[in-house]
């Protein structure tokens, strides 16, 4: 299909299960993380949102070192995930999951943390008074009104990790139908030569990247234009 071979195929499937894992994970961990940094008022806040941005500046290969020594038989949450019965992090699919999930995570909070913390607080007070359980709140005002960080937390996140390298690689190597998404896919045909199938998988890479945020931003837009509207 378009020049695609059966190993790029399975690498463009594998690239696309592990964004799709990672943003839905990311959504329900990142919410309420979010939430409290932009509504605390603890001391706390400032070192939570560094260590959460630190993937952003933090060499992918420095960070899947340590969790590749992390998730090793001799590591804490390899050690664990054995005393449980699990199989083994490293070089699986469940262990670039989890390398995923700490890349990206910034990815989700800060647009999430930026949402939050751009909503009146009269709205919440007028909810309080009204008698609304927080629960109630949550879903009736705070959400709606974060819809386009939802959106945008979701789309930054999945792309993102759509193209995620050097985590990966580090931690999951490029195992066949196993660990080898499309980037590590890519640098394989690089180094062999292969210019044309890397091509096609980079080509396939940018389409759907572009396509995810043309889409977005065009959603953005015509939900900021319906908010304004009296």
């Amino acid at each position: 299909m378009l020049g695609f071979t059966e190993r790029d195929l399975t690498a463009l499937w594998l690239s696309l299960r592990l964004a799709l894992s990672t943003s839905c994970v990311l959504l329900v961990l990142a919410t309420p993380l979010s939430l409290w940094l932009a509504r605390s008022r603890s001391r706390w806040v400032v070192v939570v949102e560094s260590l959460v941005a630190l993937p952003l500046v933090l060499p992918p290969s420095v960070l899947g070192f340590y969790l590749l020594v992390a998730m090793g038989p001799q590591g804490a949450l390899g050690k664990l995930v054995a005393s449980l019965g699990g199989a083994p992090l490293a070089f699986s699919f469940t262990g670039i999951l989890l390398g995923s999930l700490v890349y990206s995570l910034p990815f989700a909070v800060q647009p999430l943390q930026g949402a939050f913390q751009a909503q009146p607080a009269r709205l919440l007070e007028v909810a309080a008074t009204l008698r609304a359980s927080p629960l109630s709140t949550f879903w009736r005002v705070t959400v709606p009104l974060a819809r386009r960080g939802f959106l945008s937390a979701v789309v930054l996140s999945f792309a993102h990790t759509l193209g995620e390298f050097g985590v990966v690689l580090m931690i999951g190597g490029s195992i066949p139908g196993r660990t080898e998404t499309a980037s590590i896919a890519i640098f394989r045909q690089v180094e062999t030569l292969d210019y044309a199938g890397a091509q096609r998988l980079s080509l396939t890479l940018v389409g759907l990247c572009f396509t995810l945020l043309l889409v977005t931003y065009r959603l953005q837009r015509a939900t900021a234009r319906v908010s304004v509207l009296p």
